[in-house]
């Protein structure tokens, strides 16, 4: 999702090589929103497909069939220019279309993602977020006066993906920043149109610091075989230690996350995250040290231990720098390490996470 901000087509190029390549990774995910943040001045919409798609046009086709390759289509945001990008030509100014869910609005999306990308299947296709109004990024209270009446059903939805399943358009699809409610509404819809079998992911924050998937979403994808991706599982970097203050350690670089965009994340970034967040992540860093890792190894082979994400999901990474991705990539290891933890660490973990849990999500 850094790529077409913080990374241009040649680190990409080499990024994705090293990945696939060199570290035998086979999955790649990306969105038509990004890149991220919307707020950076170079930002355009649906960049980042269009780096991907660069790299697997490159590849040629022998290579491309190895790769799982996952996008996104937005749920509800008004007056969007993503949703500009979805029209041949696209819409470039005011008043731009709303992103929607219903059935003419998601196959636009697929169309314009299959476009940038350069390929002729999506793998794995998400809903980015829900049509309907719902607690989101951080955010845990339901409104009850934010409910909207004119929320596309999500059977309408479903329907709309299983019809661009049935054209060979998707392979599979996906939630994301879905609840409870809404993954048990996405089943139902499913199981009544036939591709119950074909709903197979939720990608929703998880980490060290949002542990809220660990209660009634964990039994329900593990009760109907649905896996875990989780997004930001360094919280924009932050677990990754590089912001302390009392480490002694080198600055962070002009072109970090939190240096570069102080403002986005704000629940994650140094400048504006809480106090019990900054407290845990000194305490993590600790437990990392102890146990001879670096804080970024041990948030990302947490999140690897889990079941939810090892029985049918997959572990998301990210990173601006080429270092940064070989350490990030480092915890997988051949695939043998970092799927049992110690118990002490994880009771040292645990004892953390008790004290403030999910120290980064509002109320």
């Amino acid at each position: 999702m850094t790529f077409g901000v913080q990374n241009n087509q040649i680190e990409a190029n080499a990024q994705l090589d090293y990945a696939t390549k060199s570290a035998g990774i086979n999955f790649i995910d990306t969105a038509e929103l990004y890149p991220v943040p919307l707020t950076a001045p170079t930002w355009k919409a649906g960049v980042t497909e269009e780096m991907v798609g660069n790299y697997l046009h490159g590849i040629g086709k022998s290579e491309r069939d190895r790769l799982v390759v996952a996008t996104k289509i937005c749920g509800y945001f008004p007056n969007s220019p993503v949703a500009g990008v979805r029209t041949v030509p696209p819409t470039t100014q005011e008043p731009f279309p709303d992103c929607r869910l219903d059935a003419k609005s998601v196959r636009m999306a697929c169309d314009a993602s299959l476009r940038r990308l350069q390929t002729d299947r999506i793998d794995l296709m998400q809903i980015h977020w829900p049509d309907r109004y719902t607690p989101l990024w951080g955010q845990t209270s339901f409104r009850h006066d934010s409910i909207r009446t004119d929320a596309v059903p999500i059977e309408e939805t479903a329907g709309a993906l299983r019809d661009l399943m049935e054209e060979g358009k998707i392979r599979t699809i996906g939630l994301s920043n879905e609840s409870p409610y809404g993954v048990m509404e996405w089943i139902h819809a499913c199981s009544k149109l036939g591709i119950a079998d074909r709903l197979v992911t939720i990608q929703n924050s998880y980490s060290l610091l949002d542990r809220r998937f660990d209660g009634d979403l964990a039994e329900i994808c593990q009760a109907h075989r649905i896996g875990l991706m989780p997004w930001s599982i360094l919280a924009g970097g932050l677990l990754t230690g590089k912001y302390r203050t009392n480490n002694n350690q080198t600055p962070p670089s002009p072109n970090a996350r939190f240096v570069k965009y102080p403002q986005y994340m704000s629940r994650w970034s140094p400048s504006t995250a809480s106090s019990a967040t900054l407290s845990a992540v000194e305490e993590y860093s600790e437990i990392a040290a102890q146990w001879g890792m670096t804080p970024a190894e041990l948030a990302i082979k947490f999140v690897k231990s889990r079941v939810f994400v090892e029985e049918g999901g997959s572990t998301i990474v990210g990173a601006v720098t080429m270092e940064q991705l070989k350490e990030n990539l480092r915890s997988f290891g051949d695939g043998s390490d970092g799927m049992v933890l110690d118990e002490g660490l994880l009771e040292a973990v645990d004892r953390v996470h008790m004290k403030c849990r999910d120290p980064s999500c509002a109320l």
